[in-house]
């Protein structure tokens, strides 16, 4: 072991490793990339990551830089989970549920918890956390905070940012601090304190009063938005100020989360499901407008085209036997309704009304067993994700999202920007909230289709900003989106994103390449060529 993991080893309680084998399988996460640390520790208390946070920053001061990167479950699709410093693991050990208020509606954990046994547990209680992302089963909600994950619920329940009552967060000098919404009284309190706390108060207050106009502009038609960081909601007009709002998607590099408070809502399984079918983008757009103006939304849309239905009925005809037989319409729309109340069949016969005036088939079944069958039609196409021929993969590179004024260009684009570089078509995604993605076909370990990828991320990131989005959907930014910032918002706001890193974290010691200091030219060093999902294989790949 190096004299840097024998220091941090006596000083933690948690344990520190350095084996070969250890540093290779955390150079990996569930994205293209590929980052090998120089030590993992798996901190088994707060004051874990205070000591090695601390330890961090003194090294920075006296001019060398060892970094620190936090990781849940490694299910990061943008590169968010690896760095070359300090890995701090959370899954091992700080992955409890320490509080569970039902009166108040409240669940208090450590970041390192998976997703889907807090989401089981909770569900006894009959409730839920609404935001959560299609890999739950393999993540954690600390990741799931990181990246402000935006899940198929969102469309009626909103993002994860919206759940968050507080925060526990060590700063980079190992400091601890607690977010929440703050009243101006509170706020007064903490721009007076003489400590990094106090600092990063008064600047980011400073910052909000003084760029007012210029962070305004980092709103987009979309109906979420994770690149860069959220400055908007953190100082609202009653002057009430949360951090919790900017920490939220900052993929830590901001601060290091110790502990998590939510707010949960009531569950109710009981649901009504609406297939459609569309044989026009044109009329999938106007049916998808009415839909999100509708007074009782639906609590999920999701989409699936007709190229991955037909993909998955070539690798797999029995995966859609008896649902669903070619030739399949262009596009499907599942529509879920959630709600018990006498405002469900109002709801419903509204939403008929429009549908029928669009689609050429609409189907509606209130039965669990046939629910699940519809349902297999959007997770057909993760039976792509786990093909593979030979070294051929589905490969994550995009998480876009689109006005749905603007969802016709964007699709009539993709499939355009597929077909010039002479890969296969296949869409599916959250289209209720504008996010419609795709993982290509694509062989890294040839110079061809490593050209092929590059080439697509430059032109899709160019439509998506071209249209109004943003490059950064469903999650953040990572390293793979980094390179692609400045270009979405341009010179000026991302000095002013910069500017809160800085404010934050002077010495980058937090997680550096993710949102800044990553270029093309770095993502091509980074690329691995042996791409697969051999971490999650004991669980089904989900997107």
């Amino acid at each position: 072991m190096s004299k840097v993991a024998h220091y941090l080893q006596e000083h933690l309680v948690g344990e520190v490793m350095t084996a070969t084998d250890a540093r290779r399988y955390f150079a990996t996460d569930g994205s293209i990339l590929q980052v090998a640390p120089t030590l993992i520790v798996y901190p088994r208390n707060e004051n874990d990551i205070r000591k090695t946070a601390r330890f961090s920053w003194q090294l920075a001061e006296r001019g060398r830089n060892i970094p620190i990167t936090a990781r849940g479950a490694g299910a990061s699709q943008c590169g968010a989970a690896i760095g070359s410093g300090i890995l701090l693991v959370f899954s091992a050990h700080m992955n409890r549920i320490l509080e569970m208020d039902a009166k108040n509606a409240t669940v208090t954990v450590e970041p390192g918890i998976g997703y889907a046994k807090l989401q089981q547990t909770l569900h006894t209680h009959g409730q839920f956390l609404p935001p959560y992302p299609a890999s739950l089963d393999y993540s954690t909600v600390g990741g799931a905070i990181g990246e402000n994950i935006v899940g198929e619920r969102s469309i009626k329940y909103g993002d994860t940012r919206a759940y968050i009552k507080s925060l526990r967060v060590v700063l980079a000098n190992g400091e601890v601090i607690e977010t929440t919404r703050l009243s101006k009284r509170e706020l007064n309190k903490k721009l007076g304190l003489a400590t990094f706390e106090g600092e990063i108060y008064r600047s980011i207050d400073t910052l909000l009063e003084e760029q007012h106009d210029l962070i305004e502009q980092l709103q987009r038609r979309v109906s979420y938005n994770n690149a860069g960081y959220d400055l908007i909601d953190i100082k609202r007009r009653d002057g009430s100020f949360d951090l919790s709002a900017l920490i939220a998607g900052s993929e830590g590099t901001l601060g290091l989360i110790s502990e998590v408070s939510l707010n949960i809502v009531p569950y109710s399984p009981e649901t009504i499901l609406i297939m459609a079918r569309f044989d026009s983008v044109e009329y999938l757009q106007q049916a998808m407008i009415e839909l999100v103006t509708m007074k009782e939304l639906p609590s999920t849309v999701e989409l699936v085209d007709q190229y991955a239905l037909m993909q998955v009925n070539e690798l797999n005809p029995n995966q859609l036997k008896d649902i669903m037989k070619p030739p399949f319409s262009p596009f499907i729309l599942l529509i879920e309704f959630d709600n018990n109340d006498r405002s469900l069949k109002k709801a419903i016969k509204h939403a008929l009304k429009f549908l029928e005036k669009y689609a050429t088939a609409v189907q509606v079944e209130t039965e669990p067993e046939q629910q699940q069958q519809l349902w297999k039609l959007r997770q057909a196409p993760n039976i792509l994700l786990a093909n593979n021929e030979g070294q051929q993969h589905a490969t994550p590179l995009i998480d876009g999202s689109v006005p749905l004024a603007r969802l016709r260009e964007y699709i009539e684009g993709v499939y355009g920007l597929l077909e010039s570089i002479g890969v296969k078509p296949a869409l599916w995604g959250h289209v209720g909230i504008g996010n419609v993605g795709l993982q290509p076909q694509l062989n890294l370990t040839q110079v061809g289709d490593r050209q092929k990828a590059f080439r697509f991320l430059n032109e899709y990131h160019a439509l998506v900003t071209k249209l109004d989005g943003t490059i950064s959907g469903t999650g953040s930014d990572g390293r793979l989106r980094t390179p692609y910032l400045e270009s979405m918002y341009g010179s000026e706001l991302y000095a002013l994103l910069q500017k809160v890193k800085q404010i934050f974290d002077p010495y980058s010691t937090l997680n550096p390449g993710v949102k800044f200091g990553t270029s093309l030219d770095d993502i091509k060093g980074m690329l691995r060529s042996d791409y697969s999902l051999d971490h999650i294989y004991d669980h089904m790949p989900r997107s």
